[in-house]
């Protein structure tokens, strides 16, 4: 069974967003089982977990001989696993891939920018000056996503993808604000995708071992 690694603890703005969700989802969409190998901060440092992850985070994978790290490796090979995230034609999985990077280069790196001004900057002089600029690169962005979405159910037309899965969870980390609203078509993609059963179930799982691991720390 696959092992997979994730964190017992994380502030409250990060529940529901910390990226094993994207390996759970996937995991449910794929309907491959799994166990927790839950890690804490002083464990996330050893040279033993960073022989896994180099960069001490989460989520690392370990199926059979194969020890994996970054979500977005991690959602692909699950992905190649199953065809409830992957189209069975070559041109299909080879634009499910591309929207799955999208998300990562394209989308998450402007998102993560307004970020790490909002939440861990917010008071810096340097972030007021610079979030305008942030805003309208993202904006940007969104615009261009929202024009290549239209009016299909998903990104590749009517078929759910791990490209969608890795989108959805990008998008989510705007969950701070309210911009994600000025895109109608934006928000009822993300809202149709999150209604999936697999996805809740995949949530519940991550929000259920912050909740066990936070009583099991409190009763120590």
């Amino acid at each position: 069974m696959m092992k997979l690694y994730v964190f017992g603890w994380v502030p409250d703005f990060a529940k529901g967003l910390v990226r094993d969700l994207r390996v759970r989802w996937a995991l449910e969409e794929a309907g491959l089982p799994y166990e927790e190998q839950v890690i804490n901060h002083e464990e996330k440092l050893t040279d033993s977990y960073k022989a896994l992850q180099p960069f001490g985070q989460v989520p690392v994978i370990e199926d059979g001989d194969l020890k994996l790290f970054e979500s977005g490796a991690i959602a692909l090979h699950i992905a190649e696993q199953s065809n409830a995230l992957l189209p069975g034609d070559a041109n299909g999985k080879a634009r499910a891939t591309a929207w799955m990077i999208a998300a990562l280069n394209s989308m998450e790196v402007a998102i993560q920018g307004l970020v790490e001004i909002d939440i861990f900057n917010a008071d810096a002089d340097w972030a007021k000056e610079r979030r305008p600029a942030v805003i309208e690169r993202l904006e940007g962005r969104l615009t261009d996503l929202s024009n290549a979405l239209g009016d299909k159910t998903y990104l590749d037309g009517d078929t759910f993808t791990v490209g969608d899965l890795m989108m959805v969870t990008v998008l989510r980390i705007l969950r701070h604000t309210d911009i994600l609203s000025k895109y109608p078509n934006l928000t009822a993609y993300k809202e149709r995708c999150e209604a999936r059963p697999a996805f809740k179930k995949a949530l519940a799982d991550q929000l259920a071992t912050f909740d066990r691991e936070g009583e099991l720390q409190a009763t120590a």
